[in-house]
């Protein structure tokens, strides 16, 4: 059977893509979806001047104002509709999967399948209001505490400022949700992918320009071209890569028949924090530049020292920043994946791994492998995410893709690639079922 779809996947190609109905469908529609967020990230919030806006934001670019901006597609810069972005409800599913761990009746519905995972999207949902509407006010509060930026500072632009992003975060969770649905990837990641990427284009062209202008060598530009291409590939292989733990399953009985035992793998991802730890660490640091910015400088003289020595390229900064990665690495680890939970789930069925005894020893021997293998895994996360921060340092280039981006870009292409191969795969099989019915008519 593994030979078999191994062979109609290397027989993949675009003649079996143009007859896949259903898939085109669906690619059809997340462009289409797309397309719809792209817009809204340019619809401006009413009751706000553009020009003092964008000499506000020139300022707070360095700060976590700018990343959030980058997630968001430029949306943050413009203060449009879809300012918020997406950022809220994926808070909000950290949140909840954090409780599972130390509240027992959200782990109980963590374990009851499809109805306990609906329930628990509803509580994501109302989290996620919560959430959105506090950092709507906050912004809005923001906004009128800066000189020009609000036209009519008062209760009533609080209010529309708060219903206008809250309603934003909402539809884009909407949109996402329709995505993952009824179009081709994972509709959440896909928006924020197709926000990081709107940038690059403006990125490129600037790169471009100062190496035109001779600020910027033609061996640093292709240097970095190349650092680029070789980040990729190692993402590539790192993302997919695996520790299998054999699984093997006794021989059982039913009835007169005997059934031998068969094997299997337990997959153990290299990175099973994903881009979680990076976000987490790289939004704390930037708290104190982003403070400091508000301040204008009013502010109290530790504020402006700490500003700088976590800047970027800064020693300190680095150190943290490689500290606090390793640290939320094992921590979502921890949380996302439970070793005692999985020996249960061997035990009840039958399996056991060669030479382990099933139970507690089983669940010692996963978390002693797991814990390996997030080492690297770890390592790895530090070193993607600070090549870029070494880059700017060293060379001073504008580098856009800093190592969360990265990862997420690469990511999120690599989980929809698969998931259209998996479509036309099934095509495929359909394909081949519905021949073989029309040859047992004719016989």
């Amino acid at each position: 059977m593994a030979s078999a779809a191994e062979q109609l996947a290397s027989n993949i190609n675009f003649s079996a893509f143009s007859k896949a109905t259903e898939l085109k469908k669906r690619i059809w529609f997340t462009l289409g979806a797309l397309l719809v967020y792209r817009l809204g990230t340019h619809i401006p919030m009413p009751g706000i001047n553009p020009e003092a806006l964008a000499q506000l934001f020139s300022q707070q670019q360095s700060g976590i104002i700018g990343m959030f901006n980058m997630f968001a597609g430029g949306a943050v810069g413009r203060m449009a509709i879809f300012a918020l972005g997406i950022m809220p409800y994926i808070s909000a599913s950290i949140i909840i999967q954090l409780m599972t761990t130390v509240v027992p009746s959200l782990e109980q519905l963590k374990k009851e399948g499809e109805q306990g995972r609906k329930v628990m999207n509803q509580w994501t949902r109302y989290i996620t209001v919560v959430l959105a509407t506090a950092q709507a006010y906050g912004i809005a509060v923001g906004l009128e505490g800066s000189s020009n930026v609000v036209l009519d500072p008062g209760l009533f632009f609080r209010l529309t400022a708060v219903v206008t992003l809250v309603g934003g975060t909402m539809f884009l969770m909407w949109l996402g949700e329709q995505i993952t649905s009824r179009g081709i990837g994972n509709g959440i990641s896909l928006i924020i992918f197709s926000g990081i990427v709107a940038g690059l284009p403006t990125s490129i062209a600037s790169t471009l320009e100062l190496g035109r202008q001779g600020a910027l060598s033609s061996i640093i530009i292709l240097g970095i071209v190349v650092v680029a291409v070789v980040v990729i590939g190692v993402i590539v292989f790192m993302e997919r890569a695996q520790r299998r733990l054999l699984i093997q399953y006794p021989k059982r009985q039913q009835g007169n028949r005997m059934f031998e035992g068969n094997t299997s793998f337990l997959p153990l991802k290299l990175n099973t924090a994903g881009v979680i730890p990076p976000i987490f660490a790289s939004s704390l640091l930037l708290v104190p530049a982003t403070a400091a910015n508000f301040a204008s400088g009013s502010g109290p003289e530790w504020l402006t020292t700490m500003t700088a020595i976590l800047g970027h390229g800064q020693p300190l900064y680095m150190a943290l920043y490689a500290a606090m990665i390793i640290f939320f690495a094992f921590f979502y680890t921890a949380i996302m994946f439970n070793p005692a939970d999985t020996a249960d789930n061997l035990k009840k069925h039958g399996g056991f791994i060669p030479g382990i005894r099933p139970g507690e020893r089983t669940a010692q021997y996963i978390d002693y492998v797991l814990t390996r293998i997030t080492v690297l895994g770890a390592i790895y996360l530090v070193l993607v995410c600070l090549l870029p921060e070494f880059l700017i340092s060293a060379t001073g280039v504008p580098f856009y893709f800093g190592g969360t981006s990265l990862l997420i870009v690469v990511s999120v292409t690599m989980d929809t690639v698969s998931q259209v191969q998996g479509h036309l795969l099934a095509h495929q099989y359909e394909g081949l079922v519905k021949k073989s019915k029309l040859r047992g008519k004719r016989r």
